[in-house]
């Protein structure tokens, strides 16, 4: 959800007047009389009736937005590139669509990251499925009856997701490693208690793009990672991956080659499922299995934890518009700097210069 009672109660003390579609929360375990005691409207149809900003957790159906106000902001997760026509649709609409993944990662900006929130419970989830698939135990655990030997888990990405990743592992008493094309991540890792895999001896290639993203590779690095990584990955359990390259497919990490290595029984988690995949043969919300090695990935993991996620996106967007609110206009006027940054289409043209050409 793109609104809790809590943001509900919020944005009403700004001066906002709130209006929720019936039934949205109910996935979220939220319902329409806890957004009513909050102060929220409840509309059955045409919910964004009227509104000069419409929420959302994704961009909503240019139709069903009809009856909004002229120039209405349309804040969500809008899918740029994946979803291009519906941005040019926005545009003719004479909607200002505002695509809360490009929010820049400056400081002042950090709490209303919703990659990042988002991210963090998906690093969470993917190493709770893992571990629900695994026929084995993830601890060491010993018996009278014998020892049983600890999970080794390999995470592959040392983003928010593959931070999370790395801690959830190590609580569940795995044996961690974990690698990335950005070496200033490997204190990171160490910092966790995970052993760093990483391609040593490649001059000049760092991995770190604007923002803190990861960048494509040179043909040197991905040899060599693909070298460390075929001899590291088949004597590992379970396997994470998480490289995503803004406006890219997901980079692929692991060949059908290297899982036919890897011990029956173990598992990898795509999460970049939805982006193409990492992993060779990965479908999205399905568990594939190949050489005896379960694969999978779900187009949306954090939605897996709906009340968390819908709590923690919903205050990202709560936190943008209240740091912008002008208390004479009512409403939230953006700086320069920001709105340049996830401003897709204003005035009937689509604007971002990453969606120009």
């Amino acid at each position: 959800m793109a609104a809790t009672p809590e943001t509900v109660r919020k944005l009403s003390a700004l001066g906002a007047k709130l209006v929720v579609e019936s039934g949205a929360g109910k996935g979220a375990d939220i319902s329409d009389d806890d957004f009513q005691a909050a102060g929220a409207a409840i509309a059955s149809a045409d919910a964004a009736a009227g509104a000069q900003i419409v929420l959302g957790v994704q961009g909503p159906d240019p139709a069903l937005l009809a009856g909004a106000a002229p120039g209405a902001w349309i804040v969500a997760g809008l899918d740029p590139f994946g979803q291009r026509a519906r941005v040019d649709a926005y545009a003719a609409a004479g909607l200002e669509a505002l695509a809360m993944e490009f929010m820049p990662r400056i400081t002042r900006a950090q709490s209303m990251d919703i990659l990042s929130s988002q991210a963090n419970l998906a690093g969470y989830k993917a190493v709770l499925v893992a571990a629900n698939l695994y026929g084995r135990a993830f601890p060491m655990m010993m018996t009278a009856a014998g020892t049983v030997s600890a999970a080794k888990a390999f995470i592959m990405g040392v983003g928010v997701a593959g931070l999370q990743a790395i801690a959830t592992a190590r609580r569940l008493g795995a044996q961690v490693s974990a690698t990335d094309v950005r070496s200033a991540t490997k204190e990171q890792i160490q910092s966790l208690g995970a052993k760093p895999i990483f391609v040593e001896n490649v001059a000049g290639i760092e991995g770190e793009g604007a923002g803190g993203y990861a960048t494509e590779m040179s043909p040197e690095y991905q040899k060599a990672q693909a070298e460390l990584v075929s001899s590291h990955i088949a004597k590992q359990d379970i396997v994470i991956t998480t490289a995503l390259i803004p406006g890219r497919a997901a980079p692929r990490l692991i060949s059908d080659a290297q899982i036919a290595t890897m011990r029956p029984g173990s598992v990898i988690y795509d999460l970049a499922v939805a982006q193409g995949g990492n992993v060779e043969g990965s479908v999205a919300d399905q568990v594939v299995e190949r050489h005896g090695v379960k694969i999978v990935g779900y187009a949306n993991t954090p939605a897996l934890l709906p009340a968390d996620a819908s709590a923690l996106f919903s205050r990202n967007l709560f936190n943008f518009l209240s740091a912008f609110w002008d208390k004479e206009q009512g409403r939230p006027v953006l700086d320069e700097e920001i709105g340049n940054a996830i401003r897709l289409t204003q005035g009937g043209q689509v604007v971002h210069e990453r969606l120009k050409g």
